[in-house]
């Protein structure tokens, strides 16, 4: 055999075993993947909310006798003093001492309301009052670079946040007045009757607010007794927003933190604010049959009324409360991390092979996880990686990715 023979015969021979090699050998295994992205990252908490007028007032009988039926409907605009009803006192021969008492105790109930409101939005001037010195020596510090503008934006949320608190107040001490007056008017109405000195005329009911009707609560006419519910008047334009949330979760949820409010029919989201977290907490019957215990977060609309008129009283809203917020963060699909001992893993793709790694992680969502240490923005990492996923195997991106 020639020297030419024999290295044709060698070599298709090495041919032949490298394809045996390479048909006997495993296939690389078909995954999915993703970049290590870096950008800006929230947190938030989502929760179903709903839309509450902040200033709501019930118009109430301020005597016994036969109402007549309303003419207003709900979304009727009145102003201050708006004839609301109309009551036929009861007779003076139905009018006994224990009505003179009621009427007495009603009084004194609302002058002693009347002064705790009274308090209330003295103690609100106070505190706006406080809120605009502060952000004045913020705007000042600023200016002199000793603090940073987020102080400064955070005042300013402070001041706007009081501003809205005095108004409530300021609501709550009209709608007192008028109690008391209402009151004062009944019992001055009762001696008359007992002293044959009033006349049979027709009592008025007037409107204590400007605003609109919301709800007809006595429509037919009817007897009714002193103090009984007839109408609820408010102002709609006065929105706030109601979400209750888990508690666990609103202990990392702050009065100031930013709102994204989504109201569904492809209209864009509305911005907010949290307000107020509401002291007590109350307990609720999840739809899987488990008691929660839960706390309503009031939020404050920030978008411009013109984007969300179109929404009135108990609207469905869905909130998404943001508890962190970063400029600039390096982050990683949470669908790709996995746990390797005590610490979290990823695998990441390089030259068509999966190599561990293991990653120090901040916050995370459902989506995303903040990375501390450990991998660097544009590398590919596994997402979803099976149990054929090992370090150092051979791999291939999937079609579907």
């Amino acid at each position: 055999m020639t020297w030419k023979m024999r290295s044709s015969a060698a070599f298709m021979g090495l041919a032949i075993v490298g394809a045996l090699a390479w048909a006997l050998a495993p296939q690389p295994i078909e995954v999915e993947v993703a970049a290590v992205t870096r950008g800006p990252f929230r947190k938030t908490i989502e929760e179903d909310g709903k839309t509450r007028v902040r200033d709501r007032y019930v118009v109430a009988a301020p005597l016994a006798g036969r109402l007549l039926r309303i003419a207003l409907r709900a979304g009727d605009t009145v102003q201050k003093g708006t004839r609301l009803a109309i009551i036929v006192p009861r007779a003076p021969a139905l009018l006994d001492v224990r009505t003179e008492q009621e009427l007495t105790e009603r009084v004194g109930s609302a002058e002693a309301e009347r002064l705790h409101t009274i308090a209330m939005v003295e103690r609100a001037q106070a505190s706006l009052k406080q809120a605009r010195a502060d952000l004045e020596r913020s705007r000042k510090l600023a200016n002199k670079g000793v603090v940073a503008l987020d102080k400064v934006e955070h005042d300013q949320t402070e001041v706007e946040m009081k501003q809205k608190e005095l108004l409530a107040t300021q609501f709550e001490d009209q709608a007192a007045m008028h109690k008391v007056e209402m009151a004062r008017a009944a019992l001055q109405r009762f001696r008359q009757d007992v002293e044959g000195k009033a006349s049979p005329q027709q009592w008025e009911v007037g409107s204590p607010i400007s605003g609109r009707v919301l709800r007809i609560i006595q429509e037919s006419e009817a007897v009714v007794e002193s103090g009984a519910p007839l109408l609820e008047i408010a102002e709609p334009k006065a929105l706030e927003v109601v979400v209750d949330v888990l508690t666990t979760d609103a202990n990392a949820i702050s009065p100031g933190a930013s709102v994204r409010l989504d109201r569904g029919g492809g209209t864009p989201p509305l911005e907010g604010r949290v307000r107020l977290i509401e002291p007590a907490a109350f307990t609720k019957i999840s739809a899987l049959g488990v008691e929660e215990q839960r706390v309503n977060v009031i939020i404050d609309f920030v978008s411009p009324p013109d984007q969300w008129r179109n929404l009135g009283d108990a609207y469905r809203v869905d909130a998404q409360i943001t508890i962190l917020s970063l400029a600039d963060a390096i982050q990683v699909p949470t669908s790709a991390l996995f746990r390797s001992g005590n610490q979290w893993a990823v695998f990441t793709m390089t030259r068509g092979k999966a190599h561990m790694r293991k990653i120090r992680i901040g916050a995370r969502t459902g989506r995303a996880a903040v990375v501390e240490d450990g991998l660097k923005p544009d590398e590919q990492v596994i997402v979803y990686p099976s149990d054929a996923v090992h370090d150092g195997v051979r791999v291939s991106i999937s079609p579907s990715t």
